[in-house]
């Protein structure tokens, strides 16, 4: 965020001796509006996280004052920028506040990067209006893709992130690929599981925690485990090949009495052509034997099966694997017949 708002305040600050009262290129709004509501979605977003928000927008709005010219709408821009800069440093891990898009909230982090893409974005709308060229730097606009548009597969090859970061949000064209009418972002998943809250890992977070990072998780003693790390490199390698579904990846299991992150859980892809989507799982060592796995699978395993396109849940486990068999027996898992040297369980829809 602070590098966002100092190349947008550098970029536009280009222009200040140009006339922004002509419309930012592709929008209703002239240019001092456009940075107007750069600056109300950022002081909107700060207010969201430190409001807790449910169910709705706090109740609020930035106004430029009469007469502000370009000089002072950048000033608003960076103010704005830091207040939400501190906010998301100070919420605690696991709040969430409203957005829309497309679960009905959003955390810090999404908030963080929902307002880098607004500064990326306008900064462009306004100086691509007032003749300038600029082009932020690529990690910020991998980073947005990889977090708001896990949808979207990233740049190809030859290409630049931020012709990609144009392409997904309808500004822009991009080889080989079909234009993008209507867009949205897209924000984590949830899924309550008593003591433990499923939340959904991006393909940046998975590409940190792939290499070795905490995926901006805190992590209890001895965590990630292996196979958390595994299955952040599966999704990272999905992600890179165009096949990722949102929803249908990672989760991390954030203990709700600390915030701190005990384990993954997650699926091995979209469910296949028969409704069937495979499920694996870990924890720390210093999480074992507290019932978090077997919460986490139990509200994992409901939310799937809520989805029209699973009609099964498969897992499978190394024969030796005896805690890992509990949790699915636990949760109404049957044993079907081994797949090659592993034992495999399964759960199915209930009949309607």
């Amino acid at each position: 965020m602070d590098e966002a708002v100092a190349y947008a305040a550098k970029t536009l600050r280009a222009t200040v001796d140009r006339d922004w009262s002509g419309s930012a290129d592709g929008l209703d709004w002239d240019c001092l509006k456009t940075a107007e509501h750069i600056a109300g979605c950022l002081v909107a977003y700060a207010g969201q996280l430190t409001g807790r928000a449910a169910s709705g927008y706090v109740p609020f709005e930035v106004a430029l004052d009469e007469g502000t010219g370009p000089e002072d709408a950048i000033r608003v821009i960076e103010a704005t920028g830091g207040i939400l800069a501190s906010v998301v440093r100070t919420t605690p891990p696991g709040v969430r506040a409203y957005h829309p898009y497309p679960h009905g909230s959003a955390d810090a982090a999404g908030f963080a990067a929902m307002s880098v893409a607004e500064l990326l974005l306008h900064t462009y709308d306004i100086t691509r209006a007032l003749g300038v060229e600029a082009e932020p730097p690529a990690e910020l606009c991998e980073s947005v893709l990889a977090h708001l548009f896990p949808h979207l597969p990233p740049a190809p090859s030859g290409q630049t992130h931020w012709a990609a970061l144009l392409w997904a949000t309808g500004r822009g064209a991009l080889a080989g690929r079909e234009p993008v009418g209507r867009w949205r972002w897209h924000n984590t998943l949830t899924i309550p599981a008593g003591p433990v809250t499923l939340s959904e890992v991006t393909p940046a977070a998975a590409a940190d925690l792939a290499s070795g990072g905490t995926g901006g998780f805190t992590w209890i003693e001895g965590g990630p485990f292996d196979g958390t790390r595994v299955a952040a490199e599966m999704v990272t390698k999905s992600y890179a090949a165009g096949t990722h579904r949102p929803a249908w990846g990672m989760y991390a299991l954030i203990r709700a009495e600390d915030g701190l992150a005990v384990g993954g859980m997650g699926f091995h892809g979209a469910p296949d052509e028969e409704g069937c989507v495979e499920v694996g799982y870990d924890l720390a060592v210093a999480a074992r034997g507290r019932g978090y796995a077997t919460e986490a699978l139990r509200s994992l395993s409901q939310w799937a099966l809520a989805r029209p396109e699973v009609t099964s849940l498969l897992a499978q486990t190394d024969p030796t694997n005896a805690p890992s068999q509990s949790v699915l027996t636990r949760t109404g898992w049957t044993r079907l017949p081994d797949r090659g040297t592993t034992h495999a369980y399964g759960l199915r829809r209930a009949s309607q």
